[in-house]
């Protein structure tokens, strides 16, 4: 008798931890769907509040109470949109286990900060004791898309190493700040001196070159890098590349093809980017 109620216990307490699990997951769900749908979910949810009401109004109350947290969620989900700069296109959250004292819940994060996509899976570990709580990533797993994504390869590897979201959301908007500045600025130069920037791959590229039609064979590249350390750090880095015919090479009495790289570093520091490309650009429009 004893051994039958024991076992009876035991599936009760195993049914209860079932039923935790799946509002757990219910919850989650809920959560997604209102982020990559709440404008649709909101917009039934206001046609139930116009077309049904029960005598009390407690449907009515209820739709509104809904309505109104939603709203609530999609102002904070566009405020720290625009306070980070990075936009989340789809959650999901699927609850692996979860009981009185552990939870374990898997995530996957898609999204993108200005032109740069990603994906982010991971699993997050809640554990709760009597008298404290701890919270941490396992199995971290990035996916990114993008060819300036290859500056971050290091970066990433790192991070996944040490399970440090945190660092990597922070490193990509800040990454991405520095690419689309670069990108704006050649296209800046592209649109202005068309005849002689020229962008080989494209104003997402790093390569600048400029051509004068009056110098044949004559080319100034600049290549503007933007690395990324394996702490976080995001430091852009322009360097010059000289091209001369060898007759031209012959008469350059200056050595202007060997001393332009490090002039240019020296420009850089005084004036900054944007200033010292145009004055090399200003050199050869004559």
């Amino acid at each position: 008798m004893e051994t039958m109620e024991q076992k009876l216990k035991e599936e009760l307490k195993q049914l209860q931890r079932e039923i935790k699990a799946c509002e757990a997951e219910q919850d989650s769900y809920v959560r997604a769907i209102s982020l990559q749908h709440g404008e649709a979910v909101q917009r039934v949810l206001q046609t139930l509040y116009n077309k049904k009401e029960n005598g009390d109004g407690t449907l009515k109350k209820d739709v509104s109470k809904l309505i109104t947290e939603i709203t609530d969620t999609e102002k904070d989900l566009r405020r720290q949109t625009k306070i980070s700069g990075i936009t989340l296109t789809e959650c999901c959250v699927n609850t692996l286990e979860k009981n009185e004292r552990k939870t374990l819940q898997q995530y996957r994060l898609t999204g993108h900060c200005c032109f740069l996509s990603f994906q982010v899976e991971f699993a997050l570990v809640h554990i709760q004791d009597s008298d404290s709580s701890l919270q941490k990533i396992t199995d971290l797993n990035i996916i990114l898309d993008g060819a300036e994504f290859k500056d971050l390869c290091a970066f990433v590897s790192r991070v996944e190493e040490t399970k440090s979201l945190f660092l990597f959301f922070r490193t990509l908007r800040l990454f991405s700040e520095r690419c689309k500045q670069r990108s704006r600025t050649l296209q800046y130069f592209k649109e202005k001196y068309p005849d002689v920037v020229h962008l080989p791959e494209g104003c997402r590229s790093e390569v600048m070159m400029i051509q004068s039609p009056k110098l044949p064979g004559c080319t100034m590249s600049i290549f503007w890098k933007i690395s990324v350390s394996k702490e976080g750090v995001v430091q852009p880095k322009l360097e010059l590349l000289m091209k001369m015919p060898e007759q031209a090479q012959k008469m350059d009495a200056n050595n202007v093809m060997e001393t332009a790289p490090e002039g240019f570093r020296s420009l850089l520091k005084i004036f900054g980017v944007e200033a010292s490309i145009e004055s090399l650009i200003k050199s050869v429009c004559f």
